[in-house]
């Protein structure tokens, strides 16, 4: 731990005193450190439309100077400081691979699981890193112990990758596959809960509830279908790849048994980071992915068993949580919801636009759906893209069509005022 003490020192901490008290500071971190300083006492909702603080956030990432990026909810960015911990990490590590790797920076491995336990409202022995939801949720599906005729609910907007993971169980052992087809997108909650609860029978042994429909920006009300499903002692998976450090929650406010997230979206650390979230009287009876001895370890650290794996990337988590903790959740989740309805109100008016995302905190965050009657996603994703340099995706699954708008913190209204010129003219041609 001396070594690794030495080790992070050098490579410095992400903090306003920190930041402070470097000598080599750059004006952009001098700017940041101000702007927080003058904000203090501001609350969330009302420092959300201050665009001067949000610019000093923009300048601590190394954004795309020829095009806006408006496609946060695949990968978003990491702040520079996650990044420059990332490369420095690397060149230490390839100095002396087997010394370093093992010997130092895989030290702080317990270290960011107590921070992530403590940013998810958990206990450390909860926690497991992982490379990404899917692998994540994955360890969950192909874990649990289900036979023939055992009954799983999920619906058809779930992601494409739990989907896979299901049918193949589905089709190798005979367990059944419950689907629910959900009408979106909804601000009524009973439908939404009544959908999940009205699938459930004797033989059901887990429901998998995706927190956001990645899709769509929808929020789903995981706790009151989870307080449900506990009623007939079903076990409750969520699929939260887009809602982690979006907005702010805990992961045992959700009642549910496992929880999976990438945290290379919304918490902006390091493309190939997750975390698998196991309640703890749960953990011995999951098998683990990769063999780790026995099932019934009750041990979370069964569940990574990857082999050699990049500690660089794993570490740089830290800088991350340390990133968003300095911004401030509340901060965060209220800005990203400005900026989707700001978007939204200047063209939910427009002559052939549909918006399929609610306005609505309790329904929505910062992913918002939009379509043009007569037109498909592509063309729009495509006009954005060739006319404004705006990039975006495309979404056509099951029942969902339009194109995907997600902002993040870095982004300006002087961006969505580009995007809403677009969509203007586009509904216009």
């Amino acid at each position: 731990m001396a070594n690794r003490r030495s080790f992070i020192s050098k490579m410095g901490a992400l903090s306003v005193t920190a930041i402070a008290a470097d000598l080599f500071q750059p004006a952009w971190s001098r700017n940041l450190q101000s702007a927080l300083s003058n904000v203090s006492g501001i609350d969330p909702t009302s420092l959300a439309t201050d665009e001067d603080f949000w610019y000093y956030v923009q300048q601590s990432y190394t954004i795309a100077p020829n095009f806006i990026n408006l496609n946060n909810g695949g990968v978003s960015p990491a702040p520079r400081t996650v990044a420059d911990a990332m490369k420095q990490y690397y060149d230490t590590c390839n100095q002396a691979p087997s010394y370093y790797m093992w010997r130092v920076i895989d030290q702080g491995r317990e270290v960011l699981r107590k921070n992530l336990a403590q940013l998810a409202g958990t206990d450390t022995e909860e926690i497991a890193l992982h490379r990404n939801a899917s692998e994540a949720l994955e360890t969950v599906i192909f874990g649990i112990e289900l036979k023939a005729g055992d009954e799983v609910v999920l619906t058809k907007q779930d992601y494409p990758n739990m989907i896979g993971a299901w049918k193949q169980r589905e089709k190798r052992e005979g367990i059944k596959l419950v689907w629910i087809n959900l009408e979106l997108p909804s601000e009524d909650e009973q439908y939404l809960v009544s959908q999940y609860t009205n699938a459930f029978t004797e033989r059901t042994k887990l429901v998998q509830i995706t927190h956001m429909i990645n899709w769509i920006g929808q929020k789903m009300p995981v706790k009151k279908i989870a307080n449900a499903a506990k009623k007939k002692n079903i076990d409750v998976l969520v699929d939260g790849a887009h809602t982690f450090a979006q907005f702010e929650f805990k992961i045992p406010d959700l009642n549910c048994d496992y929880f999976g997230t990438s945290l290379h979206k919304w918490l902006g650390a390091p493309v190939g980071t997750g975390l698998l979230y196991v309640r703890k009287e749960k953990i011995k009876e999951i098998w683990p992915l990769f063999g780790a001895g026995e099932k019934e370890e009750d041990n979370i650290r069964k569940f990574e068993h990857l082999g050699t794996r990049p500690f660089f990337i794993e570490e740089a988590v830290d800088k991350a949580i340390d990133f968003y903790d300095m911004i401030g959740a509340k901060r965060k989740e209220e800005r990203l919801l400005y900026l989707k309805n700001y978007w939204m109100g200047k063209v939910k008016d427009i002559p052939k636009v549909q918006l399929h995302t609610s306005f609505k905190k309790e329904f929505g965050c910062a992913i918002g759906l939009v379509s043009v009657d007569g037109k498909t996603p592509a063309e729009l994703d495509a006009y954005l893209w060739e006319h404004y340099k705006i990039h975006s995706v495309g979404i056509n699954w099951e029942n969902i069509h339009g194109v995907r708008i997600t902002p993040n913190v870095y982004t300006t209204t002087k961006n969505l005022d580009r995007l809403v010129e677009g969509i203007t003219k586009f509904a216009g041609a």
